[in-house]
């Protein structure tokens, strides 16, 4: 009989479309705090490293190919939108990614099941680990399944390049009084991650992580922007 892990991981390739070897699956899946945890054992931030390349060329080809008419900046735009941390993490809780991710009991009690920069990375591991099992041709089909319902929202090109001007357009559109960040920090002085949570309005609340105070706010926009959209 199949193990839990087992069953899990296939149903996450099932929901993907793809296949993996199970260690190289385990090995996309697993983020540096559950390594921290347990001995040292490899993580995924090599897998992300590659991923990350590829899922920017997969874009750059299907924009280019595909938006015959737009004009350099305007792909700029849409390219930085689809492969933001804001979008991958959207694509991680479509598909329940979070719910397979190996982390520290730490980073498990502070929700990092649900954190943007721990699914997008993650996204970008299992499309890594694709390209090393399956080839190029596999891992972009893979990317553009993923991107594809992201690709044909109009909504979220306005927004990609400057989210905080058009979280406070949007807001004076609504009437609404102008948005109010807040910045949290957690983490040593040499890897800290911040967090914002951005307030519009009396019922309009978003959060966002960063590297940056300025990363942070502007993901945070992002997703009040998209909420304020809806």
């Amino acid at each position: 009989m199949s193990s839990e892990p087992e069953k899990s991981g296939s149903h996450l390739l099932a929901t993907l479309q793809i296949s993996l070897e199970p260690e190289l699956l385990d090995l996309a899946l697993t983020h540096r705090s559950f390594s921290y945890e347990h001995g040292g054992v490899p993580t995924n931030e090599r897998l992300e490293f590659l991923g990350d390349s590829i899922l920017g060329q997969a874009v750059t080809v299907m924009l280019y190919t595909t938006f015959t008419q737009l004009d350099e900046g305007e792909l700029a735009k849409r390219r930085a939108s689809l492969v933001s941390t804001v979008a991958l993490a959207e694509i991680a809780r479509t598909i329940g990614l979070g719910e397979h991710i190996k982390l520290g009991r730490g980073e498990e009690l502070t929700g990092g099941r649900d954190k943007a920069s721990i699914l997008a990375d993650t996204v970008e591991a299992i499309i890594g680990a694709t390209y090393l099992d399956q080839g190029p041709d596999v891992a972009t089909a893979l990317v553009l399944r993923l991107v594809a319902p992201l690709a044909n929202d109009p909504l979220r090109f306005g927004v990609s390049m400057d989210p905080k001007t058009s979280l406070q357009e949007r807001a004076g559109q609504l009437g609404l009084d102008a948005p109010v960040y807040a910045i949290s920090e957690s983490g040593p002085d040499h890897q800290k991650t911040f967090l914002a949570t951005v307030t519009v309005g009396p019922s309009t609340s978003a959060t966002g992580e960063g590297s940056s105070k300025k990363q942070a706010e502007s993901n945070a926009a992002a997703a009040a922007f998209a909420l304020l959209g809806s």
